[in-house]
């Protein structure tokens, strides 16, 4: 009997188109002839799964169910791909935890503290990762044009701490746009990360693994004429994404290397896409943890699972079977 697999997408945020292109994504990723899956969408009370008919039918939430034709249907693994809350964010996965239910990604803690920008590169900074300089700030709290001027300095990036794809994110240059930025990311959240600019050659590095194989998969390049990787660069196509990256051997190794670091400090789990900056000086600078990354067909980590001439039916497939 094939294992029933949800692919839970949409969620709270802005970012929940985003997730449903990610759902169509791996549900053309994951096997047919292996899996029984399920498109399950979460956005507020409203959970139903989508049947490939097009009914909709109510998930129980007491035991992460529905019933079709009078069966009750349960489910063996989650494939949590929700960008934003409550997917990204520790909450699902602590549902799931409760439920004994596998899932796909990071525990609890791993995706509750990755979600928070400022929290993980600070805590990474601990154990030696280049961060840019940072400034937070929560609901209710204020900074002045001078302090930010002087602590973090022009130009800066100021952004939710714990949105993604670039949602309330402004790349800013002159003094006098400074509040009106800082009012836009909190229109996203109630915590705003005042970053400094970093300088230099964009990358991602992703990377996986179960219990017998470590893949860390060839860096993409992020080469844009916008300001910034902005929304418009990630899913409308005004970016070129290189892989492998136009780079040399030993930065790639480092990149590489940094990730794999990375992800035992924080004792991740399934895929995870890390962002760097590799400035003039060949440091290598990180921007931030991805636990949820995007998987549509042109997604980042789609395209070097490819470029390391994997098959990405065999990576699904190694990834659920982990949990078993």
């Amino acid at each position: 009997m094939k294992r029933k697999i949800a692919i839970v997408a949409g969620g709270d945020s802005s970012e929940w188109q985003v997730s449903m292109r990610s759902a169509a994504g791996l549900d053309s990723f994951i096997p047919s002839e292996k899996y029984e899956k399920y498109i399950v969408v979460i956005i507020g009370q409203d959970w139903h799964v989508e049947l490939p008919s097009g009914e909709k039918l109510p998930i129980d939430k007491n035991d992460f169910s529905f019933t079709y034709q009078g069966e009750k249907i349960k489910f063996d693994f989650a494939y949590i791909t929700i960008h934003g809350t409550p997917g990204e964010n520790g909450i699902l996965q602590g549902y799931f935890r409760l439920l004994n239910i596998p899932f796909s990604c990071c525990d609890v803690l791993q995706a509750a503290l990755t979600f928070d920008k400022y929290a993980c590169n600070n805590y990474l900074r601990s154990f030696g990762i280049r961060v840019a300089n940072s400034i937070v700030l929560r609901a209710g709290e204020s900074v002045t044009d001078e302090q930010v001027m002087q602590e973090i300095g022009l130009p800066c990036f100021i952004k939710p701490s714990v949105g993604g794809s670039s949602f309330g994110v402004t790349k800013v240059k002159t003094q006098d746009q400074i509040q009106e930025a800082i009012a836009k990311a909190f229109s996203e959240g109630e915590e705003v990360m005042i970053e400094a600019y970093m300088q230099g050659t964009e990358v991602t590095s992703g990377m996986y693994k179960t219990k017998t194989a470590t893949r860390i998969f060839p860096i993409t390049e992020v080469v844009t004429d916008n300001e910034f990787f902005d929304y418009d660069a990630k899913y409308n196509g005004q970016v070129d994404e290189i892989t492998p990256a136009r780079v040399s051997a030993e930065i790639t190794e480092q990149v590489q290397q940094t990730t794999a670091k990375i992800y035992r400090i924080l004792n991740a789990k399934g895929i995870i896409r890390v962002d760097y900056i590799i400035d003039a000086e060949g440091n290598i600078n990180l921007l931030e943890v991805n636990t949820t990354p995007g998987m549509t067909a042109t997604s980042f980590i789609p395209q070097q699972v490819r470029a390391a001439g994997l098959d990405i039916a065999d990576v699904m497939t190694e990834i659920i079977e982990n949990e078993f």
